[in-house]
């Protein structure tokens, strides 16, 4: 699933020695390409209550890389790692129920574990906060909130947030109308590759001029 944050985790220096081995072991030989090899590390670490394990083998079990690709073990998996805290695995979990892929699509719960991730400073969890409060999906359509959690996180960098922004000020909502800001926030945007930016900035400087 193209959307899931797709990475592997790095060593946590906080991780207890009994299952520490097992992850560095994973990790190394995820780095040497041993697929194989890394799942059955993470799977041990993971067996021992490794948050972090349990996320990177979620995410091989979502893309099918060193073990059959299987989302409903993905969903199991980011849920062991969620209610461990790792907030990455509760923000693929989210995209999960979002898009129904191993489990039952279901809105609100999407809605509540974007929510929980946002409040422990993810960005891309305030992002798709911002925009089920936008879209009123899982939760009740409320601009206010979706364009103050689109402008923290433009301000944090991202792109998409930054888009959406500017819609917000083209159109209206949530905020009046102004586009001069649409379009600078078109712009940002696009100079950060968001091709869609990018032809709205130039649909707008036109109508603008």
């Amino acid at each position: 699933m193209k959307r899931l944050c797709y990475f592997i985790s790095v060593f946590f220096l906080g991780t207890s020695f009994v299952y520490a081995n097992d992850l560095m072991q994973g990790l190394g030989a995820y780095e040497r390409q041993d697929f194989v090899k890394a799942a059955e590390y993470f799977e041990a670490s993971c067996a021992n209550g490794n948050a972090e394990a349990c996320y990177n083998l979620a995410n091989m079990y979502d893309a099918g890389v060193g073990v059959y690709k299987n989302d409903t073990k993905a969903v199991e998996l980011f849920t062991k790692a969620c209610e461990g805290g790792f907030s990455d695995a509760c923000y693929n979990l989210g995209m999960m129920y979002d898009s129904g892929e191993g489990v039952q699509k279901d809105a609100i719960k999407a809605f509540t574990l974007f929510y929980k991730t946002c409040e422990s400073g993810h960005t891309r969890g305030c992002y798709s906060v911002a925009l089920m409060y936008y879209k009123g999906q899982g939760v009740q359509k409320n601009y206010a909130k979706a364009f103050e959690l689109f402008e923290k996180t433009c301000n944090e960098g991202y792109e998409k947030s930054c888009y959406n922004l500017g819609v917000m000020y083209r159109n209206g909502q949530g905020v009046q109308k102004d586009l001069n800001k649409a379009l600078t926030l078109y712009q940002k945007a696009c100079e950060q590759g968001l091709s869609i930016a990018c032809d709205k900035y130039g649909k707008l400087k036109s109508e603008m001029q």
